[in-house]
């Protein structure tokens, strides 16, 4: 990677846009500690691939984490939704949090949405556009071409253009350039593993800034979905927005090291480093969750002739740990005030906490379980 040359700053009528190079090309590896943190992403990679296999109803939990990837994706463009917020209803929302929170909404209807449409499309710019649409529809940015790559320049930081911090390349090289990194992404002849691709496409893709907004939650987004498009998770139960987020400055610094100083060696370095970070904590969680899933187990067996119902309510509470006695009732098709003493006797046995303090109105959260998710 040492005659890696990011692009060039091409003169524009009346400013400078960085044209990065194509990506679809051949790579040589020549580093012994990018290796070495590759082999060791590779482990962690496997062993949490090995955990989403063999968990018992994953599914129960992988909403969990895409709620929690969308409450931090969007923490790092600047919004302030908690995962406790983004797990509310709309009415329950502030007015002054609700922006926030609708945008929030929008990543976990995108990311769902392109998970699933991999079933019908490979990783592609048409997926991508169609869940660049999803994710700014009826949001801020909704004016802003949803769905289309742009027309027009666009530029990150600054007031305008001409104070920006970095101008993408101009509109009219978008097309060549994502056409170049789906050939990459799709290139069985270019001789890079699967983890340091996707770091490279990331880099690109934010490079490229294709759309006129969404573009950082979108390639963050990108990750997971080329991760189980290639096969290399089964479920898509890897997120790195959080650990991006947590080291953002760095994040920030190390995409704009590659443009100016092409300084990928670095970047990747980095990457590597979120995919070990991530893939161990993520690990951790399932097994915390594992032996939270005993624990409960064995108080609900204590529950008798209640203990069918309070199960499929715990079911329903891995997915999205608040409840109220009205949303119990529709769930277990039962009466509310069968509901409240079904909720009283999770209270009694430390499962279920109120939060409001209300005498009316009352909302219970699965905490123990939702502190996994904050810790």
């Amino acid at each position: 990677m040492k005659d890696f040359i990011a692009g060039q700053y091409v003169q524009q009528p009346y400013y400078k846009s960085f044209q990065p190079n194509p990506i679809n090309r051949s790579w040589k590896i020549d580093n012994m500690e990018l290796i070495n943190l590759l082999s060791q992403a590779d482990r962690e990679m496997g062993k949490l691939d090995m955990y989403s296999e063999y968990i018992p109803n994953i599914d129960l939990f992988i909403h969990m984490n895409v709620v929690k990837e969308a409450t931090q994706s969007n923490k790092i463009e600047g919004t302030q939704t908690t995962i406790e917020d983004a797990l509310l209803d709309k009415e329950s929302v502030p007015l002054d949090k609700r922006d926030d929170w609708e945008e929030v909404q929008n990543y976990v209807a995108a990311m769902t949405f392109a998970i699933k449409k991999l079933e019908e499309l490979p990783f592609c710019s048409r997926l991508i556009r169609d869940t660049h649409k999803i994710l700014l529809q009826g949001v801020r940015g909704n004016k802003k071409l949803p769905g289309e790559f742009r027309v027009s320049q666009n530029w990150i930081g600054g007031a305008s253009i001409n104070d920006a911090i970095f101008i993408p390349p101009h509109q009219s090289t978008i097309n060549d350039l994502m056409t170049d990194l789906e050939s990459f992404s799709h290139s069985t002849t270019n001789n890079l593993p699967i983890l340091l691709k996707i770091a490279l496409i990331h880099y690109q893709f934010e490079t490229i800034h294709p759309f006129l907004d969404g573009n950082g939650r979108i390639g963050r987004l990108m990750i997971t979905l080329f991760l189980v498009s290639t096969g290399t998770l089964k479920q898509p139960v890897l997120y790195l927005s959080d650990f991006f987020e947590k080291n953002r400055s760095n994040y920030y610094d190390k995409l704009t090291r590659v443009r100016e100083h092409n300084d990928i060696l670095n970047w990747l370095k980095f990457f590597l480093v979120g995919i070990i970070e991530t893939a161990q904590k993520s690990i951790q969680t399932f097994d915390n969750i594992l032996r939270l899933q005993k624990e409960v187990d064995i108080k609900l067996s204590g529950l008798g002739i209640r203990a069918k119902n309070a199960t499929t309510l715990i079911n329903y509470l891995y997915q999205s740990p608040f409840i109220n006695i009205t949303e119990t009732s529709k769930l277990l098709k039962i009466t509310n005030v069968a509901s409240a003493k079904l909720i009283s006797l999770l209270e009694q046995v430390n499962i279920l906490k109120e939060i409001t303090g209300l005498k009316r109105d009352r909302v219970y959260v699965f905490n123990d379980y939702l502190k996994l998710f904050n810790s």
